[in-house]
């Protein structure tokens, strides 16, 4: 089973969060704002960043599901590669935070399991 290095992946579900913060705003269609600021901070809350992160991959489906119901209708400039390659970012994304949250249970399951 291949490990994961957990401060990559925070690193790299910040930017998600910062990205979908700022979103594309192409022909009316873009992403959201997440939620919570992501703590870029060395002090920064686990939770706040974990709930940023959700509303980041959150705002990447939105964008996703925008972009093809926007090509499903035939709009002008929205393109099949473009709403391939976000949908393949929302789905990725969303893997990572479905690995983050195994890390997580399976933590609290040793934490939980440890002789008091």
């Amino acid at each position: 089973m291949p490990t994961i290095d957990t401060q990559r992946l925070l690193m790299e579900l910040r930017s998600l969060a910062s990205e979908a913060r700022r979103g594309p705003a192409i022909g009316g269609i873009g992403g959201g704002t997440a939620g919570a600021p992501a703590g870029g901070g060395v002090g920064a809350d686990f939770g706040s960043v974990l709930k940023a992160s959700l509303g980041a991959v959150d705002g990447l489906q939105q964008n996703a599901a925008s972009l093809a119901t926007a090509f499903e209708q035939g709009q002008p400039g929205v393109d099949i590669t473009r709403v391939m390659v976000e949908a393949q970012k929302a789905s990725l994304a969303f893997r990572a935070m479905t690995e983050v949250r195994n890390k997580l249970v399976s933590a609290y399951q040793e934490v939980m399991n440890m002789p008091v």
